[in-house]
């Protein structure tokens, strides 16, 4: 088991024929695409590697990452904190065809040459893993559409003040 900071190049072949495991953190400044996707760029992100050889010969890389982050809340767009976990269950493949001959459980990692970047792999993992739509629990912003539209508070439902049925009319007629 190696503790300290990841590697930036790993070939990934030889460290599952080695069965390494890495723990370590990582500063959220080092994930540039994750930094576009926060309101703040702080933080850390803990990270379980585990590389190893399945039972069918198949190289793989199976890991966690989790982290508090802030995102902007989308209801008043201030800074939120969000707990983000990323499981990851990844087999290493040589080609696209290669990919496709994996169990349908593995996610394929496809890697060409020798070596890849460690990072940006945690970082896409880390992408797929953040809320669509971030908000505070007990944010005091409600929506509104416009004036002349329901009002609709944070839960969803509608206010008492209702518009009337445009297609009330068509009800009418059918009535006929």
């Amino acid at each position: 088991m190696s503790y300290g900071p990841l590697p930036k190049r790993i070939d990934p072949r030889k460290l599952a024929e080695r069965e390494v495991r890495f723990e370590s953190s990582v500063d959220v400044d080092q994930l540039p695409r994750l930094v576009e996707c926060l309101a703040l760029p702080d933080g850390k992100i803990e990270v379980d590697l585990q590389f190893s050889v399945d039972e069918q010969r198949i190289r793989t890389i199976v890991g966690s990452a989790r982290g508090d982050l802030h995102m902007a809340c989308q209801r008043c767009l201030e800074p939120v904190e969000v707990e983000v976990a990323a499981t990851f269950n990844l087999a290493i493949a040589a080609s696209e065809e290669a990919a496709k001959q994996l169990p349908r459980y593995y996610d394929p990692l496809i890697v060409e040459d020798e070596e890849i970047e460690l990072l940006p792999v945690l970082e896409e993992e880390l992408i797929l893993s953040l809320p669509m739509v971030p908000y505070h629990q007990d944010c005091s912003i409600q929506t509104s559409f416009g004036d002349d539209a329901g009002a609709v508070d944070a839960d969803g439902a509608e206010s008492a003040s209702e518009k009337p049925n445009p297609f009330s009319v068509l009800a009418k007629l059918k009535g006929q």
